[in-house]
């Protein structure tokens, strides 16, 4: 009897200590890295068992102006703006509006070469389509149908619900789509349906040219200096792939608001969380706007990253832990993935991100990754042997690839591993990089 109330009493006494632990860790590990990886500045939400025990900002907002973050300032989303997206059409089809498995040429002007995608199709990156086209500029001004007309040029790299990939471009189409079919622009119909009913004051359309309280400035590296973001233009910042404003208050709204599946049916919601079903009856690790995986200790998460802009974002959602953590920085390059689930870590230690061990490699083999390596038609990356290391450069900052068996790496301090392909000819023919999604680059000749 002793025993179990000792047990009790302890279980208890435990339970206390989480929040505050959690939270001193988490000052004490984003603060040093922030300077060891040269980023201004990052603001983090916790929120655990129903309520948010950590909501604080790290470093500065603004380096030209000494202004410091807090969780107050408004920083860029990113593609974690996708699952905003995806509730608009998800309310939308529960209205009746559409309905998931309506062709797009019902809804708009597309070529006959898309006569079976489907919305689901684009909620879920299954469609065939890819990113914006190299050339394609972010400083020009394009009207709704400038931008449909650019996407429907683009060919489509398989047949839909064949694989999946990627696609911003699905998601441009998706805002297009809620414009169509609702009559309002896709910023309106989430300002008017989502934001204001939770409560999320800061969270809207990007507008650079409104005058916008505690909005953080972005950055990036070049050549190890940080330069000032690159400008785009506003109908560029204003599509549905990912270009809203967020604070991490707003965020804890968010996810309070998801916890009690408000908004949607429980029906709708567990679509959105539901791994895609391809052609030949795999799934994929994506739902509606929402990355869907199991860690390595087996706990259930819903995540989703962002870069754009000078800024990068994250949401992870661990649903069975009710544990949810989100990071924003205003750093190109930076991230925030990692930033989350090390937090994430400190309240539920399962969670923490897997250690590495670094193996040594003879010199020919890695002589024989050196090269360059390409994705899609998009960019291409160098990479080089330093000493017993491979490196290469990532939006302007110098990647070290640490071996850890013959063909895979990993990088100290990120999520983010690499691994070599061969084929049967024992050639290094690809790339392919886990971040955690996959992105496959081929080796260029």
């Amino acid at each position: 009897m002793k025993r179990i109330e000792i047990s009790l009493l302890l279980g208890t006494f435990l339970a206390l200590i989480p929040p505050a632990y959690g939270t001193d860790r988490t000052g004490e590990f984003v603060n040093d890295y922030l300077r060891k990886k040269q980023i201004p500045g990052c603001a983090v939400m916790v929120r655990h068992d129903g309520k948010v025990v950590l909501s604080a900002g790290y470093g500065m907002a603004n380096l030209e102006h000494n202004v410091r973050v807090t969780p107050q300032t408004i920083f860029q989303s990113g593609s974690i703006g996708k699952q905003f997206t995806a509730m608009g059409v998800m309310m939308l089809v529960e209205e009746g509006k559409l309905a998931l498995d309506d062709r797009i040429s019902k809804h708009l002007s597309v070529p006959p070469g898309w006569s079976n995608l489907t919305v689901r199709h684009l909620l879920t990156h299954t469609s065939g389509l890819g990113d914006y086209p190299e050339g394609f500029s972010l400083q020009k001004n394009y009207t709704e149908d400038d931008l449909l007309k650019m996407v429907a040029l683009q060919p489509l790299g398989f047949a839909s619900g064949e694989k999946w990939n990627y696609s911003n471009l699905g998601y441009l189409t998706l805002g297009l789509l809620i414009h169509k079919v609702s009559g309002e622009f896709y910023g309106n119909l989430l300002q008017k349906r989502i934001f204001g009913p939770l409560g999320m004051k800061h969270t809207r359309i990007i507008d650079e040219a409104d005058i916008i309280p505690n909005r953080a400035a972005g950055y990036r590296l070049k050549d190890g200096v940080l330069k000032n973001q690159e400008w785009v233009s506003p109908t560029v910042n204003t599509t549905a792939d990912g270009s809203l404003y967020f604070t991490v208050q707003d965020l804890s709204k968010w996810d309070e608001a998801l916890s009690a599946e408000k908004l949607l049916s429980p029906a709708g919601f567990e679509q959105m969380w539901t791994p895609v079903k391809l052609n030949n009856g795999s799934t994929a690790p994506y739902g509606f706007g929402w990355g869907i995986h199991t860690t390595k200790s087996g706990h259930r998460m819903l995540e989703h990253g962002g870069a754009w802009q000078g800024f990068v974002s994250y949401i992870a959602r661990f649903p069975e832990d009710r544990l949810t953590v989100v990071v924003f920085c205003n750093r190109a390059g930076a991230n925030a993935g990692y930033i989350a689930k090390r937090v994430a870590g400190f309240y539920l230690p399962e969670l923490a991100p897997q250690t590495h061990s670094a193996a040594k490699l003879d010199q020919v083999i890695l002589r024989s990754y050196a090269g360059e390596y390409r994705l899609e038609d998009r960019f291409t990356i160098k990479v080089v042997v330093a000493s017993d290391r491979l490196e290469t450069t990532w939006l302007g900052q110098k990647v070290v690839m640490v071996p850890e068996s013959e063909t895979g790496f990993f990088e100290e301090d990120f999520d983010r591993s690499f691994r070599f392909v061969r084929d049967g000819n024992g050639n290094v023919t690809a790339l392919v990089i886990s971040m955690p999604e996959e992105i496959t680059l081929r080796r260029l000749q």
